[in-house]
């Protein structure tokens, strides 16, 4: 029986690490996840344990190699952004992989800003928002550079996390458009080049070569076509782009409920920026307007005082359904008065603790008008990126709260002139990994598998 012909990729998130294997037809045939210890940087900061990773990486890619179940003809690897790796000349890793929720002295980036026409001209012309740390990954590179001068005199390149995964594997120095496409305040946006203030201070950053690059990298004396990486955000869309027909939205949430939209080309606007929009670039370097909301978060902990103040167990939530009877009373009882958001999103944690839940008779009612309060939240964050000549046609929503029948029937209700649908795409930002670079590849043909079949239309 012959080998299963596989694309291997690497999906790097926070907490979890994951190889998964597609076959031709991009159905996952292996799932494996890991967990690893942190470390700490050199200032005691917690940070990923890139050893353990890569050894992890290289010692898995061999064992399937050996046991020849599956035929590897491509790895790729999909990771979470604002991640630097710095390279000296004998092409050794100078630092730790740092946490992008490092706090740095904002002085770094204030005079950045001063040097570039101000706060607001930079922001919308890098589409990053400040976000006061690491998380603006240029601002890493400054930091290391003014703070740790000793380190920065021996660095010779600096990839992304992506693109350092990949040259374990390729030895390539690369650059790609979603890594560095992400709030990282080193593209133009403008221009669609390295912002100036890159070269104006010497950070080496390669070239961008396409994300559907691959270069040999030998595992176990098989020579194996291996992609450049990308950024996980983008990579979620990749399915999206190469399988819709209709100009489309899509709402991914979980903790974070981020709102991407490919077919607006406007610039941000202050308001935008202020109000936590940013721009993706997918792998054709075409803008994604975005926009990013705490929407899971404020879920989780108003969820936790709901339980206690009703003596409800964990998950009852989940048995909730959309009731029009209960949303119009509700709505005919509050108007437009906000019980669990008076102060808007800013005070959230201050707030929580004077929540009263004693105008609820039930927690029914309680949770319903919660998710009448995120789902005008939602709303508010989706339509800072549709643009006045809006072009989509479509509502995808994933992650957890496409299985929110109450969200889900107020968002279609709002959005009546468009088709709103759920999207069971698993592992989306892995398989849109494995999409950029299958074309690269032997019998391997992303343009001729069907994604969105498993999307289903709210009525």
């Amino acid at each position: 029986m012959s080998a299963t012909k596989v694309i291997a990729v690497f999906d790097i998130g926070k907490t979890n690490k994951k190889i998964l294997l597609f076959d031709k037809k991009m159905k996952v045939v292996h799932n494996s996840e890991q967990k690893f210890a942190t470390t700490v940087d050199e200032d005691g900061f917690e940070c990923d344990d890139i050893q353990l990773i890569q050894d992890w990486m290289i010692a898995t890619l061999d064992s399937i190699v050996s046991e020849r179940k599956f035929d590897i003809q491509g790895i790729n690897f999909s990771t979470y952004g604002a991640s630097l790796a710095y390279i000296n000349k004998d092409g050794k890793l100078l630092t730790p992989i740092y946490n992008y929720l490092k706090e740095v002295n904002p002085d770094i980036q204030n005079e950045l800003f001063r040097a570039n026409g101000g706060i607001h001209e930079f922001c919308r012309r890098t589409a990053s928002p400040a976000l006061g740390l690491l998380l603006n990954s240029g601002i890493q590179a400054l930091w290391l550079k003014t703070k740790k001068k000793e380190l920065w005199s021996q660095v010779n390149h600096i990839l992304h996390f992506p693109q350092y995964l990949s040259y374990i594997l390729t030895g390539k120095v690369t650059s790609e458009p979603t890594s560095v496409g992400c709030h990282t305040f080193m593209w133009d946006f403008d221009n669609m080049q390295y912002h100036p203030w890159v070269k104006d201070e010497e950070v080496n950053l390669p070239d961008l070569v396409n994300n559907n690059t691959v270069y040999p990298a030998m595992i176990k004396g098989k020579e194996i076509k291996t992609g450049v990486g990308i950024h996980d955000s983008s990579a979620s869309l990749v399915p999206y782009l190469e399988n819709s027909n209709d100009k489309f939205i899509l709402v991914s949430t979980g903790t974070w409920c981020i709102s991407m939209n490919p077919y607006n080309d406007e610039p941000l606007t202050s308001d935008q920026l202020n109000n936590d929009c940013l721009c993706f670039l997918t792998p054709q370097k075409r803008q994604v307007k975005s926009s990013r909301l705490f929407m899971g978060y404020y879920h989780e902990k108003l969820i936790e005082k709901l339980n206690s103040y009703f003596g409800i167990e964990e998950n009852y939530f989940k048995s909730l359904s959309y009731q029009p009877e209960m949303i119009k009373a509700l709505k005919e009882k509050f108007g437009n008065k906000k019980v669990f958001f008076p102060n808007g999103i800013n005070d959230f944690e201050k707030g929580i603790d004077k929540i009263d839940l004693s105008v609820f008779k039930d927690f029914d009612e309680a949770y319903t008008r919660l998710v009448m309060e995120l789902t005008a939240l939602s709303i508010d964050s989706i339509n800072f990126i549709i643009p006045a000549n809006d072009q989509t046609e479509v509502l995808y929503v994933s992650g957890g709260f496409a299985r929110n029948s109450i969200y889900l029937c107020l968002l279609a209700e709002y959005f009546s002139s468009k088709k709103v649908f759920t999207s069971e795409i698993d592992n989306a930002s892995a398989l849109g990994a494995a999409l950029v670079i299958a074309d690269q590849l032997d019998g391997f043909d992303s343009s001729q598998i069907e994604l969105i079949q498993d999307s289903k239309s709210i009525v």
